[in-house]
């Protein structure tokens, strides 16, 4: 059974034997909550918003190394194979038959030494112009999944309100003790793109 975590719940990144996992997927995923309009403000209509989802990889200075650490739907994959990104979800939900919005897949044998934390992000794409938040999104989560067996060892569901905010860090997978632990940070920003969350690291 998956592990539910609590927001600063930190884990280690283990198979059911106790081996350490190696190969795995990070499912991101979220709904557009349905916001009140039409007549008098009694029915509900969904409202498209498109949420990307990014890693960025950092350095034992906690700054990115190079611009290659930074993966996301216009940079999919790292040089070493080691971060692969899926594919951009421009409405949420789920789509293509998957359970998540989005999927990165980490093969942690192929992490660079010099990096120590990998960090899954998210924001708001066009968030200024469309006048959109996090307040407009429910059922947000992490899930970190064991890509030989397929099954998820952990999830992290985001319940707090998060109306007014534009960008999050999910969770981080970080080096400890030889190993790798997994930490359900859910720190919302309000950094409205990508090149924005990357400058709070460079």
């Amino acid at each position: 059974m998956a592990i539910s975590l609590q927001k600063g719940q930190k884990i280690d990144l283990h198979k059911k034997d106790g081996s350490q996992l190696t190969n795995i997927m990070v499912g991101l995923g979220w709904k557009e909550a349905k916001q009140s309009g039409g007549l008098m403000g009694l029915f509900k209509q969904k409202v498209d918003v498109d949420i990307d989802a990014s890693v960025i990889m950092l350095g034992a200075n906690g700054k990115i190394p190079s611009k290659e650490e930074v993966i996301f739907f216009n940079h999919k994959d790292h040089p070493t194979g080691c971060v692969h990104h899926c594919g951009d979800n421009l409405v949420g939900g789920t789509t293509g038959g998957m359970e998540d919005s989005e999927q990165v897949l980490v093969d942690l044998t192929k992490v660079p030494q010099g990096v120590e934390r990998i960090v899954f992000v998210v924001n708001i794409y066009d968030c200024v112009k469309r006048k959109q938040h996090f307040g407009m999104v429910e059922n947000a989560y992490i899930r970190i999944v064991d890509k030989g067996s397929g099954e998820t060892i952990a999830s992290y569901n985001l319940t707090e309100d998060y109306s007014g905010k534009t960008s999050m860090i999910v969770g981080e997978i970080y080096r400890h003790e030889g190993g790798w632990k997994f930490n359900a940070v859910g720190q919302p920003g309000y950094e409205p793109g990508i090149a924005d969350l990357v400058g709070k690291y460079s």
